[in-house]
């Protein structure tokens, strides 16, 4: 099972991508090798790759106490978003104008949401407080008989709040609104109990490689009955919602990894690293967490006011030690994130992000700690 094992290096950006399990790149290997037919070839070579395929689907399936056939396979959580978002918009307009979200979503949901906005629609954007939280309330007063979509994450990818996406399930209902409810679940799922039917989404997407999956793949899951105007057209491939030849090799890693879930040791575990950083964060002087007490622990946002993310980043790095600065996606640009709720622009400048997986030590929180009261020391003398 397990993952590489990088001596002497401490990995704390899981929430931008985590290291590939072992049994996920064997049977990557073994696709690629052995059972390289193309799932829609009608000879058996085709017939075991589209049995990898119906595996893969069952088993996340499964994590999501739905059915295979609401499964969709896409290049990853950016694809599904945005198939999400132009799928469901295109098929509704005829509904209604207005979409409804909030100001922290990724930006593979917030980007297209603006391309629609250019176009006439109507988009009702949910400012957060100051711990990342979205109030019912606010929900309830976006969401009118004219909202066509809504799409709330379900853990902020930055700062780990939990938004409360069945509250918009709810406001929908009590609307009477034509809206389909879409839940970006790319930092909640494999780390939390994500069942669609209990969020109330009607749509759901998951991704590959941020659960010791390879990257370029992700999920779509599409609730029965919901139809979407597809992105991609050519080919017969996923009922045409996403045609082209799948990415076996890929898709049936991403299943492997699937497999090695254990929930209930892995938050046990994580629990523990993010109550034993929080509580070494808590005593060095300045230091502000950013993410609230409430948050996923696999993340902990944090500031040293005065030092600038990118060097403390980097002085981090050179001593073995890898976090980030805010969303990956973002390429050290500005987190929207930490601005949307307010936060002084000293405290979003000097934003760290520590992201944790199931294979991370107190050990190396520790390390970590003193890593940073060195690095505080040191930036603070250069100043």
């Amino acid at each position: 099972m397990g993952v590489r094992d990088h001596l002497r290096e401490i990995y704390f950006d899981n929430s931008a991508t985590t290291a590939v399990c072992r049994s996920a790149c064997d049977k990557a290997y073994e696709v690629m090798y052995e059972n390289y037919g193309n799932a829609a070839s009608l000879h058996s070579k085709g017939l075991r790759a589209e049995n990898e395929i119906i595996t893969a689907k069952k088993t996340i399936a499964e994590m999501l106490s739905t059915d295979k056939n609401q499964i969709y396979f896409t290049s990853g959580g950016t694809e599904a978003n945005n198939l999400a978002v132009f799928g469901a918009c295109n098929s509704r307009k005829k509904l209604g104008n207005r979409i409804v979200t909030t100001q922290i979503e990724h930006s593979s949901v917030l980007e297209p949401i603006k391309q629609l906005e250019n176009q006439g629609f109507e988009v009702i954007y949910i400012k957060p407080d100051s711990n990342g939280h979205i109030s019912e309330k606010d929900i309830f007063d976006a969401v009118n008989g004219n909202t066509i979509f809504v799409s709330i994450m379900l853990v902020n990818n930055e700062v780990g709040t939990v938004l409360p996406v069945l509250s918009a399930s709810k406001a929908i209902k009590q609307k009477k609104a034509p809206a389909l409810l879409h839940c970006d679940a790319v930092q909640a799922f494999g780390k939390m109990n994500v069942k669609p039917a209990k969020l109330g989404a009607d749509l759901l997407t998951v991704s590959s490689h941020k659960i010791h999956g390879p990257k370029g793949v992700g999920a779509l899951y599409i609730k029965k009955g919901v139809h979407l105007t597809p992105l991609i057209y050519g080919g017969e491939q996923q009922s045409k919602i996403r045609p082209g030849t799948e990415n076996v090799p890929a898709i049936a890693a991403f299943c492997e990894a699937c497999k090695e879930i254990n929930l209930t040791n892995s938050n046990e575990k994580v629990f523990a690293l993010n109550e034993r950083l929080r509580n070494h964060l808590n005593e060095i002087d300045g230091v502000v967490i950013n993410s609230p007490d409430d948050a996923s622990p696999y993340i902990v946002n944090f500031s040293v006011p005065g030092i600038r993310s990118e060097t403390m980043l980097h002085f981090l790095a050179m001593n073995g030690i890898f976090v980030s600065s805010g969303s990956a996606c973002a390429k050290g640009k500005p987190s929207y994130v930490l601005t949307a709720m307010g936060l002084e622009k000293e405290i979003a400048d000097s934003a760290l992000r520590v992201s944790f997986c199931k294979n991370n030590t107190i050990e190396e929180v520790d390390i970590f700690a003193e890593a940073l009261k060195k690095g505080i020391a040191t930036l603070a003398r250069a100043k």
